[in-house]
């Protein structure tokens, strides 16, 4: 995509410009990003490190695993990214965008512990915690 798409919180105190790595977004079933979100999960749209944030003294951040932290507006408690501690990688809200209807959705990760109350009806890539972790695995390690 490398095209650089601006967005920001309900109340305005966090905006941000980011360069998703696509056009595609896909969701997050795991029980944390359900309760974040307060939804069917965390739609979001990767963008690696290509995020700049203005104002980030208005982010909170609450570290949800060995690995990964989620980020919010301190004010209006807006969800904006998922990332890694490390710097490595920002998952970025798909409706924090300021057009996020630019956005496909395409894939759905944790199907296993996504509960049976609900289903989309988009035609998307499927993958269970063990094949997300595996996947990701070997995308960090070419040689495997």
């Amino acid at each position: 995509m490398a095209e650089r798409l601006s967005g920001g919180c309900i109340c305005g105190a966090v905006r941000f410009a980011a360069t998703p790595a696509s056009d595609e977004m896909g969701v997050c079933h795991c029980s944390l990003c359900r309760r974040w979100s307060g939804g069917a999960g965390f739609l979001g749209v990767d963008c690696g490190t290509a995020v700049e944030v203005e104002n980030e003294d208005m982010l909170g951040v609450y570290k949800s695993s060995d690995y990964g932290e989620r980020v919010f507006c301190k004010t209006c408690g807006t969800t904006l990214f998922w990332r890694m501690q490390d710097g490595s990688d920002i998952v970025v809200s798909a409706q924090a965008f300021d057009q996020p209807e630019r956005f496909r959705f395409t894939s759905e990760i944790f199907v296993d512990e996504k509960p049976d109350n609900y289903a989309f009806a988009n035609d998307t890539k499927k993958l269970t915690s063990a094949e997300f972790f595996a996947a990701y695995a070997a995308q960090q390690d070419p040689s495997a």
